[in-house]
């Protein structure tokens, strides 16, 4: 899948495309002060949103009160999944629309979050044309609440999500990647965005500890006790990584979701479910997060990587990319996994996000 040119990543055309907009709030008290009651409040703006929704001509569209996290997957069957902390949202852009709110009896909202999912096809051409109806929308939507002062945080992701082992499969077919910067991308095609903003493009793929890993380390795995274990693996996948200049990385084993972040807008922080990472990609000398459960042997092993400054290249992504899926399957061939019957799941993020 790499290529000899190094500025282009050729990735299966079988890859699954996914992009959403999130825009969040923090409402007041006198947010709530207009309305009867809690319900009336989220009542009345569902209505506002998704009248709004249907004039600019955005489809699927959640309005999520109950201070959950969404997640975004790609699936052929439109469905979602509720923790206490995540509602997972599967879908396929190319058929799925909704309008729902999501909310749970008598909770009074920390943040109100408006998630805005693309539809339809080629949502990586039409990218900047979708960002461009979420801001129409948020312009009418801020103009019906003046008297409140809304300012939204708006965050906008992308991914791409292939099986690095696609060819070795028998899908051979490849489509060549520049992956520019979202900034650039955008203003390119008249979409403006405030200079004042943050970016952050990162890489995740996941290794579930099988059967034949746990045989494979058996003599690491001591019940109670995995830090050998931990460590050998962690060893692995940073050297790889320091071997091909990548610089910015995690590692996360102790049950927990990695979610990334730009350090400009958060800092690392963790709950039962979630392990929240935050980078700073201006450090030269790198930055590495590597979390992990001496006492608890996981079921996946999660790993990430973020491109750093130097990596974004006026041409795009592509060079980092390809420094990655290189680590990747030299990573991988050092471990039990069978490339024609496992999956790696390889996930390109780009996110920007600013305040409105």
């Amino acid at each position: 899948m790499a290529s000899m040119n190094l500025h282009r990543v050729y990735i299966p055309t079988n890859a699954r495309n996914n992009h959403y907009i999130l825009a969040e709030f923090k409402p007041d008290d006198s947010f709530y002060s207009h309305f009867d009651d809690i319900d009336s409040a989220y009542q009345r703006l569902g209505r506002k949103l998704f009248a709004l929704c249907d004039e600019f001509e955005l489809y699927n569209v959640q309005l999520i009160v109950n201070d959950k996290l969404p997640v975004v997957r790609y699936h052929e069957e439109t469905y979602n999944l509720q923790t206490d902390k995540q509602i997972l949202f599967f879908y396929n852009p190319r058929y799925h629309e909704a309008h729902k709110i999501y909310s749970d009896k008598d909770h009074k909202a920390r943040k109100i979050r408006l998630l805005f999912l693309a539809t339809g096809d080629e949502l990586r051409a039409n990218a900047a044309a979708f960002h461009s109806k979420v801001k129409r929308t948020l312009d009418a939507l801020q103009s019906q609440y003046a008297d409140q002062s809304i300012h939204f945080r708006v965050r906008d992701h992308q991914h791409l999500t292939y099986d690095i082992f696609s060819k070795i499969k028998g899908h051979r077919e490849t489509y060549g990647y520049k992956l520019r910067s979202l900034y650039p991308r955008y203003q390119a095609r008249n979409c403006t965005l405030p200079e004042s903003h943050s970016e952050i493009t990162y890489v995740t793929f996941s290794v579930p500890i099988t059967r034949a890993l746990k045989t494979e380390y058996q003599h690491l795995l001591r019940p109670g006790s995995y830090t050998s274990f931990y460590q050998t693996i962690e060893d692995k996948f940073l050297t790889i990584c320091s071997q091909l200049q990548l610089s910015h990385v995690g590692f996360v084993a102790d049950g927990r979701m990695p979610i990334v972040r730009n350090s400009q807008i958060d800092k690392s922080d963790h709950n039962r479910e979630l392990q929240k990472l935050s980078f700073d990609t201006s450090l030269e000398d790198g930055q590495t997060h590597a979390i992990w459960d001496p006492e608890y042997l996981c079921e996946v092993m999660h790993f990430v990587v973020v491109a750093n400054d130097k990596d974004n290249k006026d041409v795009g992504y592509g060079k980092f990319m390809n420094n990655v899926e290189t680590m990747v399957r030299r990573f991988t061939t050092q471990m039990p996994i069978n490339p024609e019957k496992q999956d790696i799941t390889m996930r390109f993020f780009q996110h920007i996000s600013y305040t409105y």
